[in-house]
C-alpha cells in the first residue's frame, strides 16, 4: 500500500513538473473566477500564468517592445482601436482559429466583450455644490467646471483612447484639438489609466474630481459591490453628444508564443458560456454570447447602441492623433 501511494505521489509530482505553462497577458482589469481558471488547467493539464501589464495601451506597448522574445502566448484586452497598432507591429498571429460570435472586428482577435466608454458623475458632489450637469462637451471647458474632470491618457489607456476618438469623431480633427486645449486650460487631470482616474482621482472614491471618463456600467458596479447597502447608485452616466464610444475587447494568439494550441484553447475558454456568464460582474463589460441573464445591478447600466465597431483606417492615423494629443497636453 505504501509503495502504491508513493508511486501515485511521484506520478502527480511528475505531471505537475511537466505541465505546460500558458502565459496570458492582460490589462489590469482582467478578472475571471479562479475556479474557472482551475477547471481549464485541469482539463488541459496546464498551468495558467496571468501577467497583468497596466491599462490596455500600456499592455500593448510592452507586447511590442518584447516581440523578439514574446512574454506571453495569448493576449486579452486589445480592442477595436488598438488592434490596428497591434497588427501593424506584428505581435499577433494571423488568426485565432476561433470565429467571433458577435462584433467581429479583426481576424487576429476573437471578440470577448463590449461596453460603452462614458462620462460618469458623482451625484452627491454636484448636489452639495449646487452644480448643474453639463449639456455639451464644450460646457466642460467653462469656469464652472474648472479642475473637475479627470480623463485617461490615450497613449497608455484604451479608455482614454476611446474618449479621444469620440471627441475627434464629434468635432472633427481641428475643432477637437481646440476643445482639448480649452480642457487643458480649464484644469483637466490626466492619468495613466482607468484605475488611477476612477479609484484615486474621482471624488466618489476620495479624489477631488466629480466627472470621470469611465464606463456606462460603472453605476451598476457601485451598487453590486455595496453588497446590499445601496439600492440606487451614487454615480450616474452623463451622455453628452460626442462623449461616449463603443469598445469591443478581443483575445488573440501572440505571434511566436510557445504554446499556440493551449492559447487557442484559452480563446475558446474565454467565449465559453461559464466564462461569459461570469464576465459581466467581474470586468463590467457585456458578454458577446447572447441569452445570458445579467445581474440585477445592470438595470443601472446603459447598453451601447449595437452598431458596427469603429476601427481606425490605420495605426499611423491613430498614432498621429495620439501624438498630436500628447504634444498639445504636454505641461
Amino acid at each position: 500500500m505504501f509503495r502504491k501511494s508513493l508511486l501515485v505521489s511521484l506520478l502527480s509530482v511528475s505531471t505537475l513538473a511537466s505541465a505546460a505553462e500558458l502565459r496570458v497577458l492582460a490589462h489590469s482589469s482582467f478578472a475571471v473566477d479562479q475556479k474557472l481558471i482551475a477547471a481549464f488547467e485541469q482539463k488541459t493539464g496546464s498551468k495558467v500564468s496571468i501577467i497583468k501589464a497596466g491599462d490596455a495601451g500600456e499592455m500593448l506597448n510592452k507586447l511590442i517592445l518584447t516581440k523578439s522574445a514574446p512574454i506571453a502566448d495569448v493576449v486579452f484586452g486589445i480592442d477595436n482601436l488598438l488592434v490596428a497598432k497591434a497588427a501593424e507591429a506584428g505581435v499577433l498571429a494571423d488568426k485565432t482559429g476561433v470565429a467571433s460570435k458577435k462584433f467581429p472586428f479583426s481576424a487576429r482577435l476573437t471578440s470577448v466583450d463590449y461596453g460603452l466608454v462614458a462620462l460618469n458623475v458623482d451625484k452627491a458632489y454636484v448636489a452639495d455644490h449646487k452644480l448643474a450637469l453639463p449639456k455639451t462637451l464644450d460646457d466642460l471647458t467653462k469656469p464652472a467646471y474648472k479642475d473637475l474632470l479627470v480623463v485617461e491618457s490615450p497613449a497608455t489607456s484604451s479608455t482614454g483612447l476611446a474618449f479621444l476618438m469620440a471627441t475627434v469623431q464629434h468635432f472633427g480633427e481641428q475643432k477637437a484639438w481646440a476643445f482639448w486645449q480649452k480642457l487643458k486650460d480649464n484644469g483637466v487631470k490626466v492619468t495613466q489609466g482607468w484605475t488611477d482616474a476612477y479609484e484615486k482621482e474621482f471624488s466618489r472614491n476620495g479624489g477631488s474630481r466629480p466627472f470621470v471618463v469611465s464606463y456606462s456600467t460603472s453605476p451598476a458596479a457601485e451598487v453590486f459591490y455595496s453588497e446590499g447597502k445601496l439600492t440606487v447608485p451614487p454615480t450616474d452616466n452623463v451622455f453628452l453628444p460626442g462623449s461616449s464610444f463603443m469598445q469591443v475587447e478581443g483575445i488573440g494568439l501572440v505571434k511566436g508564443g510557445k504554446e499556440p494550441a493551449l492559447a487557442k484553447a484559452f480563446v475558446e475558454f474565454m467565449v465559453s458560456a461559464p466564462v461569459q456568464a461570469d464576465l459581466p460582474t467581474q470586468m463590467w463589460m457585456y458578454p458577446v454570447q447572447d441569452g445570458l441573464t445579467l445581474d440585477k445591478s445592470f438595470q443601472f447600466a446603459t447598453l451601447p447602441k449595437l452598431g458596427k465597431p469603429v476601427v481606425p483606417a490605420s495605426a499611423k492615423q491613430l498614432q498621429g492623433w495620439v501624438s498630436q494629443w500628447q504634444k498639445l497636453m504636454r505641461p
